[in-house]
């Protein structure tokens, strides 16, 4: 399943590379991330929750960091094992930034495969799950960059 999109953020791009290559903050970006551990290099693992389809699933998860790119490009790998099921979820993502105006535009490509009761859901319904993940991650990562009003 591939899955492209792009948004903007008004904020510097080198402000907005380092949130996105900080894993802890980029792990705040989703609900049901837990436990993250640096276990090397660029190399983290993780549990990851959610819901699909009225089924909860959960993974242990690892993700590395392939290439930083300073303040360009970002590249991950994320390989998941589902417990409970048999299956898996491996992916990669590549996040690309540039300037625009007062702002940073964010592309991204994900191309991901599910294997097993969580590849059998069918696209459509995965698809969805993938964009409300993304609306989440876009609305907490412009929160990040938006100043607090008075008080």
């Amino acid at each position: 399943m591939n899955i492209t999109g792009e948004f903007r953020v008004v904020a510097p791009r080198d402000a907005v590379f380092d949130k996105l290559a900080d894993p802890h903050f980029f792990a705040s970006c989703f609900d049901g991330v837990s436990g993250l551990v640096n276990t090397g290099a660029g190399r983290y693992d993780a549990q990851f929750e959610t819901t699909v389809a009225y089924m909860t699933f959960r993974f242990r998860m690892k993700v590395e960091m392939v290439r930083l790119d300073r303040p360009d490009t970002i590249e991950t790998r994320i390989d998941g094992a589902p417990t409970g099921i048999v299956g898996r979820l491996s992916a990669t993502s590549i996040t690309q930034l540039s300037d625009d105006g007062d702002g940073t535009r964010i592309h991204y490509a994900i191309d991901s495969v599910l294997t097993g009761r969580l590849g059998s859901l069918g696209q459509p319904v995965l698809k969805a799950k993938a964009r409300d993940m993304e609306r989440q991650f876009v609305n907490r990562l412009r929160a990040t960059f938006t100043p607090a009003g008075p008080a």
